[in-house]
């Protein structure tokens, strides 16, 4: 009977300091920023994410980028580290499923045959799309409070990034409350400055310039390349003064360049059928190892593929330049956004969706991405100025006696007129890869978003693009006309002929 009454003694001891230990843990980890609901639960959270390819640094660096904050080096992979973060944060286990996509209409017929995906990054229209048809969960409120020391997203964004995606809409709702910006920039012209003039490559007009025939690469998909023959069938109207200083110039400009009018597709398909015996090629990828090797001597490229492009033929001892039609740009991001079939109410995975946003936001891992990828992040910092050190890292001129004031303010800090954020740079850098990666507010003001089309719409363009891509009869030369004609007649006469040698040895 003592024995018993030993055992319980010591059993409860032994019982209360595990209490004590569980409870001293939970506070630990609720003092830290997490709460009771994620740090309770061992199970792991897995998470499904879909990315465009090599868009997040794999890590595997080989040397640092030395700022003066301090070095960032990429030794893990993004994804890895991200687990590694939230544990240590949360107290939870995450797995993250990466997968990636390769364009935004292969991503949405993943999801109409029945992939599911918690987190997925599209472009712009896309995105418009996904919120028009309902597939988006909304950011959770604790997302956007800035009070929280985790939510390096809502602390972070560039104040320019953050007014697009709050005064654009879909259906009343803005686009900030389904979507957070991860990469962006503009489209324009990389170029061979030895044999392009920078007149010749600031107008969309390049694609159908006989001069270049054959040296020059267009967009192998329907947005891109319709924006394209939009802003030049329409350059006389959009480089007009009156259309230029028009009170509404930003909300006309997206009108013009999103119209699908059975006028301006009808035009449209016919600019685009002369530019495809005018072009080198129409492509995805290739136009930057053509322009390297010299192929060619112009290319449509999105603003993050002209810095490698341009960089790569740097190495080579090749000096490209990138020019922004006068007529208008795209602006164009990828975004992240939740999908309802994938967090299906799940809190715990939403707050893990949530916080990967938040965690590839730090002002580090926006760098780190950012030299991986050669895109530009939305993140200009917040109260951190690891991303500005970066850029000037990059580009602030050292003994250059041809520089130029280069001002970023209205990206960094919301004021065009903040001296804190004025780079000095040498003066080629206004036509090269800093224009491409920054382009000035001047430049963001010709700027338009592709929007999203509704089903009619698409199936306009869709059947126009086809025409484009499809051989066009209409366009067959007349010689080859009358060359068929002839083999017809010749191959039914020799029929005959063998008709009737037939019969006539019978």
């Amino acid at each position: 009977m003592k024995n018993n009454i030993i055992k319980k003694i010591v059993l409860g001891i032994i019982l209360s300091v595990f209490i004590f230990d569980a409870v001293i843990i939970a506070l630990e980890k609720t003092g830290s920023g997490a709460t009771v609901v994620y740090g309770a639960d061992n199970d792991t959270i897995v998470l499904r994410v879909c990315n465009w390819e090599e868009y997040i640094d794999t890590g595997d660096w080989d040397e640092p980028i030395d700022l003066e904050s301090g070095d960032i080096m990429g030794v893990n992979s993004m994804v890895e580290d991200f687990e590694i973060w939230y544990h240590d944060t949360y107290g939870k286990n995450v797995k993250v499923e990466y997968s990636c996509m390769g364009t935004n209409e292969e991503m949405y017929n993943m999801l109409t045959l029945g992939d599911e995906y918690d987190l997925i990054c599209p472009s712009e229209y896309m995105i418009m799309k996904l919120m028009s048809e309902g597939w988006l969960e909304p950011f959770s409120k604790d997302f956007f409070d800035t009070q929280v020391k985790e939510n390096y997203y809502i602390k972070g964004v560039s104040p320019f990034i953050k007014d697009v995606f709050d005064n654009n809409t879909i259906n009343g709702e803005s686009w900030s409350k389904y979507a957070a910006g991860y990469m962006w920039g503009i489209t324009g012209i990389v170029y061979n400055p030895e044999i392009v003039s920078e007149e010749e490559a600031s107008t969309w007009d390049i694609i159908n310039n006989t001069e270049f025939r054959r040296q020059i690469t267009i967009k192998d998909n329907v947005r891109d390349s319709m924006f394209a023959a939009v802003g030049a069938i329409k350059s006389d109207l959009l480089t007009s003064e009156q259309f230029i200083n028009s009170p509404d110039y930003e909300n006309r400009l997206a009108e013009e360049m999103n119209d699908t009018s059975d006028e301006t597709i009808g035009q449209v398909l016919s600019y685009l059928q002369e530019a495809k015996n005018n072009v080198y090629s129409f492509e995805t990828d290739s136009a930057k190892a053509d322009m390297i090797s010299g192929k060619v001597v112009a290319g449509y490229q999105w603003s993050g593929d002209a810095v490698y492009t341009m960089d790569e033929a740097e190495e080579d001892d090749i000096y490209l330049n990138f020019a922004v039609p006068v007529e208008c740009t795209n602006m164009y991001f990828d975004g992240w956004v939740m999908l309802k079939s994938g967090i299906k109410g799940d809190l715990n995975k939403k707050h893990a969706a949530q916080s990967f946003i938040n965690f590839l936001s730090i002002p580090e891992n926006a760098v780190r991405n950012m030299d991986y990828i050669g895109y530009t992040s939305v993140i200009s910092g917040g109260d951190s100025d690891v991303v500005y050190e970066y850029v000037k890292w990059n580009y602030e001129a050292e003994d250059e006696e041809d520089t130029i004031e280069y001002p970023l303010g209205y990206f960094f800090s919301g004021d065009s007129d903040d001296e804190d954020f004025i780079l000095t740079v040498s003066k080629e850098q206004a036509v090269r890869q800093l224009s491409a990666q920054y382009p000035t507010e001047k430049v963001m003001k010709r700027s338009a978003v592709m929007q999203y089309f509704d089903k009619e719409e698409n199936s306009k363009i869709n059947q126009m693009w086809i025409n484009v891509r499809c051989y066009n009869i209409a366009n067959t030369p007349v010689w080859v006309w009358v060359l068929t004609a002839i083999l017809i007649i010749l191959g039914v006469a020799l029929l005959i002929y063998r008709h009737f040698s037939r019969n006539a040895r019978n």
